[in-house]
């Protein structure tokens, strides 16, 4: 089979599949490669050492770096939006748009391991390697290079009359394929919504080279997913009520308000909505429910020890008293890190019964950290509101 078929071929039976677009790139340095170093020595990859180490570096430099095999690579776009979701407004629980479904690490990949199979039957000793968001390649800009999009300036790629409502999947290939010409149209021209939408700053807009650059130390997404301890007590108030990941910057970009085309995840993917959940509820979670609700999902990811510390924080946010009674009894929970984000949250509330379910823990509590945490909370009643304090 000659390689401009396999070629068409690849794009058109990804499609088939469920694609929303897919193109060829070359296996050789992508020009955005030479800004990582840069990104890494800036500390804008906050506490994700993994992404500093000086093999990781190498390895983004192309996807022949990642994989010496490498010669094509098949980048794919996968729409993951949920149909029936609550409304992005809906008061609750703040969970990035990605997150409501099956795991989309393994339904992509499986995807690609399809496509796989049909390329060794095409060419047969062909070999492959799939990366889905698990390897050391620069995704975005080989989507850009495969001519699937641009990178707009809140760093995401956006699929013309699609949006960026996508993940991506890659297809190493060890033979040539004629690539598809790079995507140099600019569809963001000069609109700057998602720089002034994003609560924390993180988004630092373009350098003289046009390339986007984001802060991972300010974004919420990375606080509340990639994160694992206590979270700064200055970033608490910005995360606001999302609990995992953060959509702002995809909600206010005219392309994805624009778009001619919003399609949904895959009929044989299972949605799993929770934008919009009862926060109460979500911190009464147990492990054994937390697995059992969450174990296929994107939200695994932060265990439920850090997905109920963000619902904690949420609460503190939302600053409801009907959240005293669970956040009370989250200052019982098992793992420190619930016990002390629920602490923060019932000082910023200030009631009567926070005090006191702060006051009680306060006596036996035996971590330090957390002792901390209840010692501060209970201080914040020295600045309260008289009225507010005496509401039960």
């Amino acid at each position: 089979m000659e390689a401009h078929r396999i070629a068409e071929a690849l794009r058109r039976e990804a499609r088939a599949l469920g694609a929303v677009a897919a193109g060829i790139a070359p296996a050789d340095p992508v020009p955005e490669a030479a800004l990582y170093p840069a990104w890494i020595r800036w500390g804008f990859g906050a506490g994700m050492g993994y992404l500093a180490q000086p093999e990781a570096v190498a390895r983004r430099r192309s996807p022949r770096d990642a994989w010496p095999l490498a010669r094509s690579v098949l980048v794919t776009a996968w729409p993951y939006l949920a149909p029936g979701r609550a409304p992005d407004d809906a008061l609750g629980a703040g969970v990035a748009r990605y997150a409501e479904s099956d795991d989309y690490h393994d339904w992509v990949a499986a995807r690609l391991a399809a496509l796989a199979e049909r390329v060794r039957a095409w060419v047969p000793g062909v070999h492959t390697r799939i990366y889905v968001d698990t390897g050391p390649l620069l995704e975005r800009a080989l989507a850009r290079r495969a001519g699937l999009g641009w990178i707009g300036r809140n760093t995401l790629l956006l699929v013309p009359e699609v949006g960026s409502y996508v993940v991506l999947g890659v297809l190493l290939l060890s033979i040539e394929l004629p690539p598809d010409a790079p995507y140099e149209r600019d569809g963001c021209a000069t609109c700057t919504q998602c720089l002034e939408a994003c609560p924390t700053g993180a988004l630092l807009g373009r350098d003289a080279s046009g390339a986007p650059w984001l802060d991972a130390r300010r974004c919420i997404a990375y606080w509340t997913i990639e994160h694992r301890g206590p979270l700064p007590r200055p970033i608490r108030p910005l995360l606001g009520t999302w609990i995992f990941g953060c959509d702002i910057c995809q909600r206010v970009c005219p392309p994805n308000r624009k778009a001619r085309r919003m399609p949904t995840l895959p009929p044989d993917v299972v949605p799993q909505p929770l934008h919009g959940a009862e926060l109460t509820a979500l911190l009464a979670l147990t492990e054994e429910a937390f697995r059992a609700r969450f174990r296929r999902t994107p939200i695994w990811r932060a265990r439920r020890r850090g997905l109920l510390r963000n619902v904690a924080v949420a609460l503190g946010n939302l600053g409801d008293p009907a959240a005293v009674p669970a956040l009370a009894r989250a200052l019982w929970d098992a793992e420190p890190l619930v016990r002390g984000h629920a602490a923060w949250a019932l000082g910023r509330i200030r009631t009567a019964g926070a005090r006191q379910a702060l006051a009680g823990r306060r006596e036996v509590e035996p971590d330090g950290w957390v002792r901390q945490e209840l010692d501060l909370a209970l201080a914040e009643f020295d600045r309260s509101d008289p009225v507010a304090a005496s509401l039960a």
